[in-house]
């Protein structure tokens, strides 16, 4: 069975890298996370993931504008994007069945089996 490729993009260096080492443990997903929202879509082009988790509140860049920039990038813009954040309550996101405002939402906090479940259910991986 082929890995899923999952890029992860999100400022908070501390969750990143435990997010990293919990997916590490399941055989089926491999794992990029890109700290720096300004490095996103050249980090994208280069590790192809299968669908990207990002941010909506960082420093120098925000989710909207990382999002805006993947969906210009004609080699990217079929990638699915789930955005993860704060900003939402987990349930906002099961009264809208995981869909706010158009775009896929998972609420912090959030550990590597809900990130997993989440995936799985909305993009049927």
């Amino acid at each position: 069975m082929k890995k899923k490729k999952l890029l992860i993009v999100d400022d908070e260096v501390m969750f990143t890298n435990a997010i990293k080492l919990a997916f590490g443990r399941k055989e089926d997903y491999e794992v990029c996370v890109e700290n720096d929202p300004r490095m996103a879509v050249a980090t994208a082009r280069k590790f192809g993931p299968d669908v990207i988790i990002l941010d909506v509140i960082m420093p120098e860049m925000d989710g909207g504008e990382v999002h805006s920039q993947i969906m210009a990038d004609p080699s990217l813009r079929h990638i699915p994007i789930i955005f993860l954040t704060a900003i939402v309550r987990q349930r906002e996101v099961d009264e809208h069945n995981g869909v706010i405002g158009g775009s896929l939402f998972i609420a912090k906090p959030v550990d590597a089996d809900g990130l997993s479940n989440a995936i799985e259910k909305y993009l049927h991986f």
